[in-house]
Formats: structure tokens, sequence, C-alpha cells
């Protein structure tokens, strides 16, 4: 008999050729495919499962998740950028800090750090209240108002102590620019008491105050 002579892929140790020439056409595409390294990490293609692409997704998903947070965020008051001397001037008193546009949105700022912003936004609703005239818009402002900061179902709820909020529930029934008084001074000296200290003794207000400090520091 005639010998056939084998000139199809090398076999494996152990397996004999007739075998791997018998391999289904299923399989024989099947095995390179199988065998072949993964796809580089500098590689572009959509199919990379590399570690770099899972980095950079995570990053693009915290970034929107911070642009959507700052998108919720109320705009600042429109101020000029405050001079040196006005920012230690805000250690002064707290009312020089509250009279001041840009001292309010810095210490608006911390605020939020703290998760109390409600009180300063209530604190600015009830000062645009004062100055409305038209009595619709009193009325329609004081309406948001009690549903943003005063209603218990609300979730930046600010807080005010029972008597306070009896003589809101009388007066929101024919409101006036002046319903929520008693409550903005409640407020008011809350902040006072409890966050302006702490204010004072932030990075926030600190990195203002000594703008250099940081840096010389690291030299």
């Amino acid at each position: 008999m005639m010998d056939i002579l084998y000139t199809g892929p090398v076999p494996a140790d152990g397996e004999s050729p007739m075998a791997v020439s018998e391999m289904s056409p299923s399989r024989a595409q099947q095995q390179p495919n199988s065998q072949r390294p993964n796809t580089c990490c500098f590689c572009w293609c959509c199919c990379c499962s590399c570690s770099c692409l899972t980095v950079r997704n995570e990053e693009d998903r915290r970034r929107k998740s911070l642009e959507t947070r700052l998108e919720t965020i109320p705009n600042c008051e429109a101020c000029t950028k405050p001079t040196l001397e006005e920012i230690r001037v805000w250690a002064q008193s707290f009312d020089k800090l509250m009279k001041n546009p840009a001292g309010r949105n810095v210490f608006r700022e911390f605020l939020r750090t703290e998760y109390s912003e409600e009180n300063m936004l209530f604190w600015l609703a009830c000062e645009d209240l004062k100055q409305e005239m038209n009595k619709n818009t009193v009325d329609e402002k004081a309406r948001m108002i009690y549903e943003d900061y005063i209603s218990i179902l609300s979730p930046k709820e600010v807080s005010l102590d029972s008597r306070v909020r009896e003589v809101i529930n009388r007066k929101i029934q024919e409101p006036t620019p002046h319903t929520f008084e008693d409550a903005q001074l409640q407020i008011y000296t809350l902040m006072h008491r409890d966050s302006y200290p702490r204010f004072l003794n932030s990075s926030i207000y600190r990195s203002l105050v000594h703008p250099g400090s940081h840096t010389s520091s690291e030299s």
C-alpha cells in the first residue's frame, strides 16, 4: 500500500495526524481565535476589554455626575471679586459678611459642604419677597417659599421651632412680603451661632485670607 504523505498542521503531543485532519471546519476556524492574545491597551477598537478603557469610562461617569450636580445648584449672586481687605472684614461680624454679596456667595459655598445650603437659600428667598409689591406675585412667591423650605415634605426644609411654624401657618392664609420675617430671623440666628464660627476656621475662608500660605508651605 502506498504511504500517504500528511501535509496538514503539526499535531499537538499525543494527538494523531489523522485526528487533526478530520477536525470539523467549525472547530478549525475557532481554534486560532481562542489562542489570539488579548487586544493591546493602545488599541482603540470597541472590543478591547483592557483596564485602561474601564478607567476612562469611570472618569467619564464621574465627570457627568459632577456636571449634573452642578446644574441643580442655583446660580450665585452677581458680584464683583472681593478685595483682600473686604474678605478680612467678613471675620469682624456676621452682619458684615451677610451684607456683602461676595461674602454671601462664599459663605453659601461653605454651607454647601455642610449640607445646609437651604438656610441661605431660604434667607435669600425671604429677602427677595420683601422687595415685592405686586399682590399676585407675593402670593405666588410665598407659596413657593412655604413648599420649598417650610413644608415637612420638602427635602430642603429648614429647622424652625413650633411657635414660628404656627405663626407662618396663620400668615400664609393672607401672605404679605413679611410673612416669613420671624422664620428668617431664626434661620439668620442659627447660621450666625452655628455655621459662622466654623466658616471662619474653614479651609474655604482661610485660603482666601492667606492665598499664598498653601504654596509657601509646600516650597
